[in-house]
């Protein structure tokens, strides 16, 4: 029985075995003073972007700025990440070049427009070929946010979960989902329902961290309260924002309150109790217990550990 519920840690806790990611905030790249301020957010992770939040005309000075923000800016308990531009666009190699190049290598890469492993193949080996040999594993997210992305995800996770650069996460782009199937985007998000639900149960599957999508309208924290909470209930872990203001309430949604996690620990206890007393399943305030509501627990429990609540 012990050796079960060994079982059930390591199944539970596959997806927190890197750093919590409950939001992730872009930073543009170009803008000195947004860059500057980003060293007293409280943002789990901080994207420092290349891509969309950069104009085309300052890609390059874009780079330069990030480049120095990681070698000689503070950013607190924040994971550092740099989104870079597609593979695509002509822009990638560049940006890798340089971003790589930093003293203090970014925590982490976020490869967007990801649709196929080809893509994930080219971009694993051009890091491989620019990061230090000593480096042995370094992670990447990758953004899924077409169709096809959404048709070649099981693809996709295969070939990021290959090798020394690795997949740690995927993230849901949901405009631009929206855009690639001609849908038109709601208040209620019905329209990339099962685009969310398929993002969640691969990257679960492959023990990724799944990251759900930014709500646009930043002044409205009441609707990206009820988002965020959605998105929790889903399995999603973490969500990406793009105001400081939305970070407290997505912080919020993805952390377990005292109550749950006391709640949580007590479970366990009880489950343990009763497996060495050679039980299964067992009846707790009212509800029957078996493996699956175990499992639930040691998720809350968890990830109350990794955030250090």
């Amino acid at each position: 029985m012990a050796a079960r519920f060994s079982f059930v840690r390591r199944l539970s806790s596959s997806a927190l075995a890197v750093r919590p990611r409950r939001t992730i905030m872009y930073v543009p790249g170009s803008d000195e003073r947004k860059v500057e301020k980003a060293k007293s957010l409280d943002a789990d992770t901080l994207v420092f972007d290349c891509e969309d939040g950069v104009a085309y005309a300052k890609k390059k000075e874009a780079r330069s700025l990030i480049v120095r923000a990681l070698e000689q800016m503070q950013f607190g308990r924040s994971e550092r990440v740099v989104r870079i531009n597609s593979m695509d666009s002509g822009l990638a190699e560049d940006d890798l070049v340089e971003i790589l190049r930093a003293v203090n290598l970014p925590d982490a890469i976020l490869l967007p427009k990801v649709e196929t492993a080809e893509i994930v193949a080219r971009f694993q080996s051009k890091v491989e070929s620019l990061i230090p040999s000593d480096v042995t594993s370094y992670p990447f997210l990758a953004i899924v946010e077409s169709a096809r992305a959404l048709v070649n995800i099981k693809e996709i996770c295969d070939a990021g979960t290959r090798g020394k650069v690795h997949l740690s996460g995927l993230t849901f782009g949901a405009d631009d989902y929206a855009a690639s199937i001609g849908a038109v985007r709601t208040k209620s998000s019905s329209e990339v329902l099962c685009a969310r639900q398929l993002v969640v149960m691969h990257a679960k599957a492959y023990g990724l961290q799944a990251v759900d999508m930014v709500n646009i309208n930043y002044k409205d924290l009441e609707g990206l309260k009820a988002e965020a909470q959605e998105g929790a209930t889903m399995g999603f872990t973490g969500k990406q924002v793009i105001h400081p203001d939305q970070i407290p309430v997505v912080h919020a949604a993805f952390s377990p309150s005292l109550e749950q996690i006391k709640s949580a620990k007590n479970l366990i206890k009880a489950f343990e109790r009763h497996q060495a007393e050679g039980k299964g399943a067992f009846t707790y305030e009212g509800k029957m217990i078996d493996m699956p509501t175990v499992l639930q627990a040691k998720n809350v429990t968890d990830l109350a550990k990794a955030i250090g609540d």
